[in-house]
């Protein structure tokens, strides 16, 4: 009677961590794939935010090479004398190099030793496509890094699926011996590798789409 009822014990046991078990190995199963499907769309973002990126510093780059190739013109008639095509090169500056020709000027270079050789070189010189650039990949670098983190968490999750796997395996097993001890221990074991991958698991991140 009392080896029945023990049997019985255990075979409750084992069928209440068979199925709470096997939802946590369909819900862990959910959430890999979930978080592979993040860490698809995050990269796309990532590739797309490159390539913006990519799109302002070839701006940016150009608009320096013209007014590097403006001024350089402005020097030259400058040098010469020509007053009708100096003012015709500093009226044509773009909006951006006028802060700092101007602060240049100020420093008067031809008079000031250890003034900037150039225009270029003074913190007024800024353009935005240099500094949206910037923050893309900035933005970029952060994307990047959830990246990582989303392939890290459905990581996780596939090693719940494999720990809740183990813990079915262990409770399926403690149904089918015929040593009292043999049942209750490899129970044991089944609930001691389910807890500790249901307390793992639920530290984890949630993604659900409804």
């Amino acid at each position: 009677m009392t080896d029945s009822h023990g049997r019985d014990w255990v075979e409750i046991a084992a069928t209440v961590l068979l199925a709470i078990a096997a939802v946590a190995t369909a819900w862990s199963s959910y959430q890999a794939t979930r978080w592979n499907g993040e860490q698809a769309k995050t990269s796309g973002r990532v590739n797309k935010t490159r390539i913006e990126a990519a799109r302002e510093a070839d701006l940016a780059n150009a608009q320096q090479q013209i007014d590097v190739a403006t001024f350089m013109q402005w020097v030259d008639a400058y040098a010469r004398g020509e007053t009708e095509l100096v003012n015709f090169y500093r009226a044509r500056f773009r909006d951006e190099f006028k802060p700092a020709f101007n602060a240049w000027v100020a420093t008067k270079p031809l008079q000031t030793a250890g003034a900037p050789p150039t225009p270029f070189a003074l913190p007024e010189y800024r353009l935005a496509a240099e500094a949206e650039a910037a923050r893309l990949d900035k933005n970029a670098d952060a994307l990047s890094a959830q990246v990582h983190r989303n392939i890290q968490r459905a990581s996780n999750y596939v090693l719940g699926v494999v720990l809740f796997a183990v813990a079915l395996f262990f409770a399926g097993m403690s149904t089918k011996l015929t040593s009292p001890v043999l049942r209750k221990t490899m129970l044991v074991v089944g609930y001691v590798i389910f807890l500790a991958a249901a307390v793992w698991i639920a530290t984890s991140p949630v993604s659900v789409a409804v």
